[in-house]
């Protein structure tokens, strides 16, 4: 929590190269300067910061805090900090398999970020952050190629589905997601040079999908659903999906490439989970769904491919 606060407070900005008086420091960020300093002092202790005699600086070690994904993250602001203080109520979530965010905040992750505009910016930019240096390793881990289209089901703010297309200039795809993260996909296709052949919708990908794609692209979705709505979710991929086309899972796989952190987190936030290789199997089976293969794309994602049969 020291952490997250002197992050919160732009510490490790501000302390960077110069050294600070506590004073000084506590006027500029409008707080006491006594519990300021204590949090300096513990601060000292974990080597983030060192008190020289005119005040406080960032250290070599601290300045790991100055990451981008760190920060936002550790953000007491952001939809990841605030998320994660939810953790207090995980004996809740283990005792009931039920999200503890609800319990805590008394709405689910979702509709806090529909009321925030400040959230939903800080999670879409979480999103990025996260995955940018994964996809490189995503586009040579499976054949993109085999497919003319993809429909990009939850697909943020779209860095993903426009390098795809990128490396796959005869391919067209259709980007889904909610307002406004949808139109900021469009922003992220002109950038990259494919809006030509890259669509978005703004809708939930609990109505009915798009027609006429190859492939639907699930990435990061289904880990955060109970059982329940993943069945709704992969009922209306099928729905848009031809016989034969294919319905794409990239996340973190039980017991493969999935962090037990993160699988915690699932719960907490969600009350989801990574789901092993026999769930998936047993989720798509309901639906005519048939595993094709699991593909390791990265040291955190796989990818699981169904072929859709059409006898649910």
């Amino acid at each position: 929590m020291a952490l997250r606060v002197a992050v919160t407070l732009g510490l490790p900005s501000r302390l960077s190269g110069v050294s600070v008086p506590v004073e000084e420091l506590a006027a500029e960020l409008k707080v006491s300067s006594v519990p300021l300093e204590l949090l300096l002092n513990h601060l000292s202790t974990l080597g983030v910061v060192e008190r020289l005699d005119d005040g406080f600086r960032l250290t070599p070690f601290g300045a790991n805090l100055r990451d981008p994904f760190t920060e936002v993250l550790l953000r007491l602001d952001s939809s990841a900090g605030r998320a994660e203080l939810a953790f207090v109520e995980l004996a809740h979530s283990v005792a009931t398999g039920e999200a503890a965010y609800p319990r805590r905040y008394g709405q689910d992750f979702w509709a806090d970020l529909a009321a925030d505009p400040s959230l939903r910016e800080s999670f879409d930019r979480q999103m990025v952050l996260r995955f940018q240096g994964q996809v490189p390793q995503i586009l040579l881990s499976y054949d993109w190629s085999q497919f003319s289209s993809i429909l990009d089901v939850g697909g943020g703010r779209g860095d993903l589905l426009s390098a795809i297309l990128s490396v796959n200039p005869e391919m067209r795809g259709n980007l889904l997601d909610l307002s406004p993260t949808a139109e900021e996909a469009l922003e992220t296709f002109r950038a990259r040079g494919v809006a030509d052949r890259a669509e978005v919708t703004a809708q939930s990908f609990f109505d009915p999908l798009p027609v006429g794609f190859d492939a639907c692209l699930l990435v990061d979705i289904i880990h955060d659903w109970d059982d329940f709505n993943a069945h709704r979710i992969l009922a209306r991929c099928i729905e848009a999906a031809p016989v034969g086309g294919r319905i794409l899972v990239v996340e973190g796989i039980g017991g493969r490439r999935a962090a037990t952190d993160m699988d915690l987190s699932m719960l907490v936030i969600f009350g989801g989970r990574e789901r092993t290789v026999a769930e998936f199997q047993a989720l798509g089976a309901d639906h005519g769904l048939v595993l094709e293969s699991v593909v390791d794309l990265t040291d955190q994602r796989c990818l699981i491919e169904f072929r859709v049969d059409g006898q649910a």
